[in-house]
């Protein structure tokens, strides 16, 4: 007998760009099954507000899972305050050796507008090089696009928007409707 997979929930893009002091992180509004697209207009881009700074966050993954990470890490920034790379890293550990938290399984991008920062479930928090990170199905789509405009005089936002636009070109799993949310330090 075959066994039968569930197909699982596909694809976005977020991109995180840092240019001229502001930090933008834009995302897609596609949610697909399988080959179905079952929401276009899903914001997977989040402001947040805990330990009296403000950060912005970008999921890619299962949303309810991106939630809980949400939430643990709005929880560690209510203990850090003004440390956002501290408490990234702390949910970071947490997420790769909590029992329960390695099952999920989502990405995060998230700024407060001074560091910009890739975490992940296997214990990374990365800062891109070059100022520009993506992720999910159609992140490296965006990432080369926005890397090959940095050098231009187009501000983090436009090239934000024209980097998810060519991705939304390329990746059938990411689609125009943006979320865009802006931070600067």
């Amino acid at each position: 007998m075959a066994e039968h997979k569930f197909p699982g929930w596909h694809g976005t893009t977020i991109i995180g760009v840092r240019k001229g002091g502001e930090v933008v992180i834009a995302g897609d509004g596609q949610v697909s099954l399988g080959q179905t697209v079952l929401k276009g207009t899903a914001r997977k881009v989040r402001r947040l507000s805990s330990g009296g700074q403000d950060v912005v966050a970008g999921f890619a993954g299962s949303t309810a899972d991106a939630f809980t990470l949400l939430e643990r890490l709005e929880a560690k920034l209510d203990a850090m305050p003004g440390q956002l790379q501290r408490a990234s890293v702390e949910l970071a550990k947490d997420w790769r050796t909590d029992k329960y938290l390695q099952k999920l399984e989502a990405m995060l991008i998230v700024t407060d507008g001074a560091d910009l920062l890739v975490i992940t479930g296997a214990g990374d928090v990365l800062e891109p090089e070059h100022d520009v990170t993506a992720i999910g199905s159609g992140g490296n789509y965006a990432l080369a696009a926005a890397r090959a405009m940095m050098d231009g005089d187009l501000s983090a936002e436009d090239i934000a928007r024209r980097a998810m636009a060519i991705a939304a070109d390329i990746c059938v799993y990411t689609n125009g409707n943006l979320t865009i949310e802006k931070i600067s330090k």
